[in-house]
């Protein structure tokens, strides 16, 4: 029997999303097995029962996903109690203590008690909603790149099972180093936007050197949300993987070297940031030397632990 008009466009929902060199065979058994199931029902309003089968097929979105395997959600079952958990980190501890810090830092700098509340209610609002997002395009990423890679928990099977439990499952520690990644990841981006610090005369001025966003700013923050998306895989997997903590090593080089570098050539922070808080720098050489080193050590000890954990 031929299809209906209402087939026809089921039909052409669905095949519109798949790939391209599936799309005629997916026609035509689509339409085949609509007008077959039609037939067997029989009756003399086929139009009726058209639309009924049409009806109990679904959402064509919904029936081109089960061929596509793409996630309909934006985060999905297995990593949404880790976003859940590394969101209410940030918003409930870290982002009022940072706004806290602020607002008396504001207090600090001669601004009366309405300015310290005006830093404070920005610095939730705007530093807040950069963290949401932020937060959610990593773990949504995430969520496809296991898609593709058939990761996700619909597929696991027992054969996945650890040979041995791991010491290190992911658990708060590594959620709160997702969460400290996307928190200076939206500082940096913060601190340029809002240009928080007031200098003399009311100029509103970056805390970072501007020059750096013509250059080495941007590996940094590439190796920042590397190491984001490392770290919400290692939430997912409970644990290090020898892969992953190769990608690890990766996005540690790429955020850590830059800044080192930087460091090194005093070049780090705004001069006219530091020209108008002098006070709190007295000798810059030695205190830029210091941080330098203390980057590399702390991304080198990061890196052979989480090899460590990987290879037990």
């Amino acid at each position: 029997m031929s299809t209906g008009v209402l087939t026809e466009r089921y039909v052409h929902e669905v095949v519109r999303r798949l790939p391209a060199d599936q799309r005629d065979d997916m026609a035509q058994e689509l339409r085949a097995t609509i007008a077959d199931t039609i037939e067997g029902r029989g009756g003399d309003d086929l139009q009726a029962a058209e639309r009924e089968v049409l009806v109990e097929l679904g959402d064509p979105v919904r029936y081109a996903a089960r061929y596509t395997e793409r996630p309909l959600v934006l985060i999905g079952p297995d990593l949404y109690p880790a976003y859940r958990r590394v969101l209410v980190v940030l918003l409930t501890g870290v982002l009022p203590a940072l706004a806290l810090g602020l607002a008396l830092l504001e207090v600090a700098d001669g601004g009366g008690a309405g300015a310290a509340l005006r830093v404070g209610a920005g610095t939730l609002i705007g530093v807040g909603a950069q963290l949401v997002a932020a937060i959610t395009v990593v773990f949504g990423v995430t969520e496809r790149i296991r898609y593709r890679r058939g990761t996700t928990g619909d597929r696991w099977t027992p054969d996945e099972l650890p040979a041995a439990p791991r010491q290190d499952r992911g658990g708060v520690a590594a959620q709160a180093a997702v969460a400290w990644d996307v928190l200076l990841f939206a500082l940096i981006v913060w601190q340029h936007t809002a240009e928080p610090y007031r200098a003399d005369g009311g100029r509103q001025l970056e805390v970072l050197n501007p020059d750096l966003w013509s250059g080495w700013l941007w590996p940094v923050l590439a190796g920042l949300a590397g190491l984001a998306v490392v770290g919400v895989a290692r939430v997912a997997g409970q644990g290090w993987t020898v892969r992953l903590a190769g990608w690890y090593a990766l996005a540690h080089a790429a955020f850590t070297l830059p800044l080192a570098w930087v460091l090194y050539r005093q070049e780090l922070f705004n001069p006219d940031f530091l020209a108008d808080a002098k006070t709190l720098w007295e000798s810059q050489e030695s205190a830029y030397g210091g941080a330098a080193v203390i980057v590399l050590a702390i991304g080198v000890t990061s890196v052979a632990k989480a090899f460590r954990a990987a290879l037990r």
